[in-house]
């Protein structure tokens, strides 16, 4: 039988300060960026300490080798360990089968396609099966609704209200939707499918978050409207379920926890957020699960070795 592994991929993040230029040079594949967008990055770095990004990622390859019974690697597109150099390791362990996993479930050019032009521009001398889209799986959207459940109930609770929820997602380009990107609907149908899980949240609200300052209008609403919009109907505590992320890093540690809060608070608001998924038991198995389907259909003796998990 062949030698099947599981690559986890996802946009890579430095920990320290100091190698915040070099990661921004990477993500520009080496144009130069300003002193200005440099320094803000450095500031964001330093508010929250440092980014865990690599290190859950690595807890959650390392959840998914423990579910499987099989390797499962890190490969990162702007950070250490890079995707290039991780494939070359597993070309060492004698790797013949891999299923490559995006840690981003909702398939867009702008993430998902980049990835995949990364991965598949590097040679490696494996077979290699490519997940372009999880947003709907099972297991992933029931996670996402336990964090949902327990969060919001505790902070309604606190507030002494009924908190409205906002979904998030990152925010991409218009134009990129325009051209057919799936990403738009695709994050709205995983809020959906969570929010069905949870009905007793009621009504709630989606908007995009961390929009870019350059490429045209960017994919709204923003979250900070939102926030406007329900304390102009006299709410005074919001509850934040990112959907778009799963793990902690900065676009939750920053813009969430400190600029969105901040901005909640300055209009007499109280900000609560749900717990990312990060390495929770349950979306560890959202991730074998996937990766169990996709390696026993690579070839026939596959699934002798690795069973299908049934979800009800």
């Amino acid at each position: 039988m062949s030698k099947q592994s599981v690559l986890l991929i996802a946009h890579g993040s430095p920990e320290r300060v100091e190698d915040i230029p070099e990661f921004l040079q990477n993500i520009s594949r080496g144009r130069p960026m300003s002193d200005t967008v440099v320094r803000e990055v450095q500031h964001r770095y330093s508010l929250i300490g440092s980014s865990p990004l690599t290190r859950i990622t690595q807890a959650q390859a390392d959840g998914v080798a423990r579910e499987l019974g099989i390797p499962a690697y890190v490969g990162m597109r702007n950070w250490h360990p890079f995707i290039a150099d991780t494939l070359k390791k597993m070309a060492t362990d004698g790797v013949e089968q891999v299923v490559a996993i995006c840690l981003a479930p909702h398939n867009s050019q702008t993430s998902v396609g980049l990835y995949k032009q990364v991965l598949f521009g590097a040679g490696a001398p494996f077979a290699i099966d490519f997940v372009e889209e999880w947003h709907d799986h099972p297991l992933l959207v029931e996670a996402f609704a336990d964090k949902l459940r327990t969060g919001w109930k505790s902070a309604s609770e606190q507030q002494g209200s009924v908190l409205p929820v906002i979904f998030t997602a990152h925010s991409v380009p218009q134009r990129t939707i325009a051209d057919g990107d799936p990403y738009e609907a695709q994050t709205q149908e995983t809020a959906a499918l969570v929010a069905a899980k949870v009905p007793e949240i009621g009504a709630w609200r989606f908007a995009f978050q961390s929009q870019g300052m350059s490429g045209g209008e960017w994919l709204g609403p923003t979250v900070e409207d939102t926030i406007t919009k329900l304390r102009d109907n006299t709410h005074s505590g919001v509850f934040i379920q990112p959907i778009g992320f799963v793990c902690d890093h900065v676009e939750i540690l920053f813009d969430v926890d400190i600029l969105f809060r901040q901005f909640a608070e300055e209009r007499g608001m109280t900000l609560y957020r749900a717990e990312s998924l990060n390495d929770s038991p349950l979306f560890v198995r959202a991730v074998a699960d996937l990766a169990r389907r996709r390696l026993a259909s690579l070839s026939p003796d596959c699934g002798s070795s690795i069973e299908t998990e049934k979800i009800s």
